[in-house]
Parts: structure tokens; sequence; C-alpha cells
């Protein structure tokens, strides 16, 4: 009786006892600049000008979830795969058979968009459209085009390596207000246009290429069309030319960061 009395004590606390707490979740981040946050403090990785207050990180946070985070500026889609820099090692290494979630924010160096910026700063009597028109045809929607089965082989070697992970890709925020804010902002408000419909057309290709690949997509440019670069500098989520929060221009800073963290948060 003694030995059946500890027994069933035994059994009721185990039977009480609270369930094991899960795993945290495994969270691994790949992609370029808009994701790694170059020049916004603090910076943690000097060659890929990665910082912790980048949107990953807030994610990871507001997620409670470990984070690997191997964003670097200046990524493509190569990147993901093979070297970066010579030293920084390929983004996919990262993936594991057990990753819960992976973020992929990619594509804008794909298309080398910084050339329009470069390019297009300064008006020269042509519009940035006549300059990346040739033979009538549009050079950054034909680099788009291009990209998309770069983007559908990179999700499918992501399922592959983490075949549990929920992936998600994240496309970029609004630079600029239809007819942008010349000359406050050194592009005329047709460039502005331009530059900003050749991102918004990325943005699509990339959203069809998530729904073709078993990838959500989160928008975070239609949630940021108030926060663009001619906003206040209080409002702004992304600095320009002359930036008035640290960050690298043409990107985001730490309020772009935050706020895009927040949206994807609520996405996944």
């Amino acid at each position: 009786m003694r030995l059946a009395t500890v027994l069933a004590a035994v059994l009721a606390v185990v039977l009480a006892a609270p369930p094991a707490v899960a795993d945290t979740q495994r969270y691994v981040a790949l992609g370029d600049s808009s994701a790694a946050g170059p020049l916004i403090p603090t910076e943690i990785d000097h060659t890929c000008l990665r910082s912790n207050r980048n949107w990953p990180h807030v994610l990871a946070t507001r997620l409670g979830a470990t984070l690997t985070d191997v964003t670097c500026s200046g990524a493509t889609t190569a990147h993901l795969a093979g070297r970066q820099f010579g030293t920084v090692a390929p983004q996919f290494d990262a993936l594991r058979r057990d990753t819960d979630l992976v973020t992929l924010a990619i594509a804008a160096n794909d298309i080398v968009l910084s050339s329009a910026f470069t390019t297009c700063a300064t008006p020269n009597g042509q519009t940035c459209r006549e300059r990346f028109t040739v033979g009538g045809v549009d050079q950054f929607a034909t680099r788009i085009d291009a990209t998309a089965p770069k983007v559908a082989a990179a999700l499918a070697e992501i399922h592959r390596r983490s075949p549990r992970a929920h992936v998600v890709v994240v496309g970029y925020l609004t630079y600029w207000r239809p007819g942008g804010c010349y000359p406050t902002d050194p592009y005329t408000p047709a460039d502005a246009d331009y530059i900003q419909s050749t991102f918004d057309n990325l943005m699509a290709m990339l959203s069809r290429q998530a729904a073709r690949n078993e990838a959500s997509y989160v928008d975070i440019r239609t949630p940021s069309a108030t926060h663009g670069l001619c906003a206040s500098p209080a409002g702004r989520w992304l600095e320009g030319a002359n930036p008035a929060s640290p960050a690298y221009p043409y990107h985001p800073n730490a309020a772009g960061m935050a706020a895009a963290a927040g949206i994807i948060a609520g996405a996944v």
C-alpha cells in the first residue's frame, strides 16, 4: 500500500506539471542593405555594414526568436550561394534543417538599381527613363525579368535546406510620393516617378515569385507611402542625399527599420 501511495503521488505531480516550453524559434535573415541597415548605430559587422537595429534584429526581439542575421550590404542573389567580397561566407550557409523562419530581402542589386540613383541625380537634358531605354526597351524591366528565375531558385534552395521553415520575402520601403519633392531631393518629378515605378515593378516580381514558390510576401511599400524621402525628418523612414539621422543615403533609417519590423511581425 505504501508503494502504491507513493506511485500515485508521483503520477499526480507528473500529470499536474505544465507542458514543456517549446524551443525558441530559430530565425535566419538573408538579404541586402535594405535589411542590413548600413550606418545605423550600432554597426556589428563592418564588412557588411550590418546594424543591430536593423529590422531582422527588431523583428527577432518582437518574436522572441533566436536570430542568425547574415544580411549584407551590396548582396545579390549570387551571394546567397557564393562568397561576397571574397571573405563573407555564402548566406545560405546559415540555414539549418531546424530553422523555423527565413526572411529574404533581395534583388535591387541584381538589377543594379543603384545606377539609376547615381546617373539620374543630376539632370542633363535626358530623363532617367530615356537614359535607361535602349532600342525602345527599358533596361530595368529586362533585368527584372532576368532576375525572377534567380529569386525562384533561391527560394527553392531555402526550402531544400530548411524544409520546415516559414519563408518570407520582404519588399522595399516607399522612396518617393508621386512627383517626388525636387529640388529638396535632387531627382526631378519625372525621374523620381521612374525610379519609384522601377522599385514597384521589382516588388511585383518578388510578390509573384513568392506566391509561385511556397513563400509569403510582405508588402512594406504600401504602409510606408507617407514616410518616404519627402516626409519631414521626424516622419521619414528613409534618408536621402543629406541624411537627417544616421543611415546610408537612400536607405532606411532606424525608424524605418522599426516600422518594417512591426509590419513583418504582423504578417508572420
